[in-house]
């Protein structure tokens, strides 16, 4: 079961980053916060200090075409929060 599925680099995670040195992941929504920590921790060779979960509901979508009504939603993500540190950080953009 792979825990992290990918980092999310949004203009408030990279202020986050900058100045409180926390960094979002979306993850998979069965892991709990000490998996979490010990991936981050495998992954990118930093301490972890606190972990905050956030489970995103999906968006709803209704669109009218010549067919009738057409309902659709997005899928439903976990985001991880994750405090590294003082004095460490972790370069996202190394493996790109």
């Amino acid at each position: 079961m792979s825990i992290l599925i990918k980092p999310i680099i949004t203009e408030k995670a990279t202020t986050m980053s900058e100045l409180r040195n926390c960094y979002s992941f979306e993850v998979n929504p069965k892991a709990n916060k000490i998996e979490i920590k010990n991936a981050v921790e495998a992954a990118y060779g930093v301490s972890v200090e606190k972990v905050r979960t956030i489970n995103v509901r999906p968006d709803r979508r209704t669109r009218y075409t010549k067919t009738g009504i057409q309902h659709g939603k997005t899928n439903a993500i976990k985001k991880a929060i994750v405090k590294v540190a003082e004095g460490e950080t972790i370069d996202l953009y190394a493996n790109m």
